[in-house]
């Protein structure tokens, strides 16, 4: 784990090793990223600070960040595979790619997976039913304009149908999902931390995860050059596909939408 500041980065390896007790996993805490030569998988969650009031708000003082960590991975780790957790995702996930030099496959930003597991959340209170039997993805920007996709839903299997103001209902609460969570404890860190290491788990093993993640499309869904939530399937090469399935003519608008709005903040990078 390597930190800014040394002695955060060994007080939190000596919670973190007694999650792995029946491992021979070492952990070491550093503030040298040389430290990082040889990693196989990275995984970036430094921010400036917590969320003022939207996601984009640390943008101005997370790039700088984004931007010297990726000389030390192009320095260090150039064959690494980086998972991004720190926000705005969507635009930090495009700023290390593009600075690292790193393959497009190699660079995955956790952000519409973790959307995802609430929007099934969510339709799980609304049908009454457990999570595990509701299968759903958001899309597009980890941010205010995340698109639901409601039309390939389906609860046991088959396709649910909602009233419009159930649709609205539920997207309403999905874009806002972080705001309770911001003023109670001041940010996720459960959930994006099981996603990171669902990702990491799937490179290291090989899974073929398929999972929604911001990656950089270029051409799918009528969009390029902009790192977004989409369909994709993880495994030890990183982005292994991204997978284009059938949108609605209103969903695939919303998407190329967000896709616009995330390339309003990369212009700011």
């Amino acid at each position: 784990m390597v930190n800014r500041t040394k002695n955060k980065a060994i007080g939190e390896t000596l919670d973190i090793v007694n999650t792995i007790v029946d491992s021979s996993i070492t952990v070491t805490g550093t503030d040298d990223f040389a430290c990082i030569a040889g990693s196989e998988v990275i995984i970036i969650t430094a921010s400036a600070g917590q969320i003022i009031t939207g996601r984009e708000d640390l943008l101005p003082y997370n790039i700088p960040i984004a931007k010297e960590i990726s000389k030390r991975i192009k320095k260090y780790a150039n064959n690494s595979k980086v998972i991004v957790v720190t926000n705005p995702v969507d635009v930090i996930t495009y700023c290390i790619l593009k600075e690292s030099g790193l393959p497009r496959e190699n660079v995955i930003g956790i952000g519409s997976s973790l959307d995802s597991s609430r929007f099934r959340y969510l339709l799980s209170k609304l049908l009454r039913t457990n999570q595990s039997m509701i299968d759903g993805m958001v899309l597009g920007e980890h941010g205010n304009s995340m698109v639901p996709i409601f039309s390939t839903t389906k609860f046991n299997g088959k396709p649910i149908n909602l009233e419009k103001n159930q649709i609205d209902q539920t997207t309403s609460e999905l874009r806002n999902y972080w705001k309770p969570m911001k003023e109670f404890k001041g940010a996720s860190v459960f959930g994006a931390a099981k996603h990171s290491y669902d990702v990491a788990k799937a490179i290291i093993h090989n899974e073929k995860l398929k999972i929604s993640s911001s990656v950089l499309v270029n051409g799918e869904f009528g969009v390029s050059d902009v790192c977004m939530g989409v369909p994709v399937i993880i495994d030890k090469n990183g982005t292994s596909k991204i997978e284009e399935i059938n949108l609605d003519k209103s969903e695939l608008v919303s998407l190329n939408i967000s896709a616009e709005i995330i390339k309003k903040n990369i212009k700011k990078i």
